[in-house]
């Protein structure tokens, strides 16, 4: 096996897609979604884990190996530095197909609750991933990581040379969002509807899906501002009402200033603003959300009141309401401003025959649907991102 210079900045010829940035580990390299200069603006260790995950993170080059084997220590959020890690799965994708996955059931824990006020890491051990069996001849190889974890990147080895991938030939499309974009209960990275979206469509995924975290945070905003993209979406709410975090009236304001630096970066590109999925429990409810004590799965409901609305909170009624108010006023002065329902992404009548398994996040079978709803709506004839000329 040949080892493989991984850091491109040492004349390496991987790419590393999907980061905003690199930094480097005690012993590798550190994908980054958040920038450098905007790190120290994290609020708490619960954002800290969602950024570090690597959602949308990929290698890419090209090879005509028939094997391929990653050294890699992914550090996963768990509870309890004693339960057994969970399962993150790697994809290789060759020539645009999925040819291979394996699961890494070691690596390190960020151990974390809402319970407690401070997180803590506990080192484990390093994984290998093999990918062999693989066709000769020299084929582009995409090495996506999982969306679970915080991944430093320490080796890649093959059994053949290998060299810098051709230039990417699709529109660059970043999309920030809730665990909804993120993943959380998807099986792997591939079912996670941005991710299938990117695949379907052809273009290249920046993902600022933060789990829990799409919350209008100015250090997301100065990020996306700063990262080159051709297409932009964001989609926000459900974060907002889950933890009860604003009223209307900041609300209003915190939209307004979140896209008013993206376009400080980007003031002609395409822009989307996507409102929440359907959500039974805090539909016409007020946040803040929580597991429901009465059953034994996790089970979300909400602790807010009708009565409530009246005082400045908000439901997702409320949300989608005040995003289309906000697109439309802004649309007089910005023509490349777009809005879209969640509820065409996942709607009322979606929900009896496609359930959320924890009446708050999509299973495989939603993502799937979301994916082929925004690529049809969105990217297909007519659509705000649909391919000009």
């Amino acid at each position: 096996m040949i080892d493989v210079e991984l850091d491109p900045s040492r004349g390496g010829p991987v790419a590393i897609r999907g980061a905003v940035g690199v930094e480097r580990g005690e012993r590798g390299l550190l994908p980054r979604r958040v920038r450098a200069d905007q790190w120290s603006r994290i609020p708490d260790d619960f954002m800290l884990a969602s950024v570090s995950q690597c959602a949308g993170v990929r290698l890419a080059f090209r090879t005509a190996a028939t094997a391929i084997e990653l050294t890699v220590n992914g550090t996963k959020m768990v509870e309890d530095e004693r339960v057994p890690l969970p399962a993150s799965g790697y994809e290789l994708v060759v020539d645009g197909r999925l040819e291979q996955t394996r699961a890494s059931v070691a690596g390190s824990r960020f151990v974390f609750s809402f319970e407690r006020p401070s997180a803590y890491r506990v080192p484990g051990d390093d994984d290998v991933l093999r990918f062999d069996g693989l066709r000769g001849g020299v084929k582009d190889v995409e090495l996506w990581l999982p969306y679970t974890d915080e991944v430093e990147l320490i080796a890649l080895r093959a059994d053949a040379p290998v060299s810098p991938p051709a230039p990417p030939v699709g529109r660059r499309w970043l999309h920030h969002g809730s665990s909804i974009s993120h993943g959380y209960i998807a099986t792997r990275i591939g079912a996670t509807w941005p991710v299938a979206v990117a695949r379907s469509t052809g273009v290249e995924l920046t993902s600022a899906a933060f789990s829990g975290n799409a919350l209008l945070d100015q250090l997301t905003a100065r990020t996306m501002r700063d990262t080159p993209a051709d297409l932009i979406s964001v989609k926000v709410g459900i974060n907002v009402v889950n933890g009860d975090l604003m009223r209307a009236r900041i609300f209003r304001s915190a939209v307004h200033g979140f896209l008013d630096t993206l376009r400080d970066g980007h003031p002609d590109v395409p822009l989307l603003v996507v409102s929440p999925i359907f959500c039974a429990p805090v539909e016409e409810l007020p946040g803040p959300t929580m597991q429901d004590p009465s059953r034994p799965e996790l089970w979300n409901i909400t602790r807010g009141r009708a009565e409530e609305l009246a005082e400045g909170k908000l439901s997702l009624g409320v949300i989608r309401d005040e995003l289309s108010r906000i697109v439309h006023l802004r649309s007089a002065e910005d023509p490349a401003i777009h809005y879209l329902d969640g509820h065409a992404l996942y709607g009322p009548a979606d929900a009896t025959t496609s359930p959320l398994p924890d009446n708050l996040h999509p299973g495989d079978d939603v993502q799937a649907l979301m994916a082929e709803r925004f690529a049809r709506l969105v990217f297909g004839q007519g659509g705000p991102f649909a391919a000009q000329g």
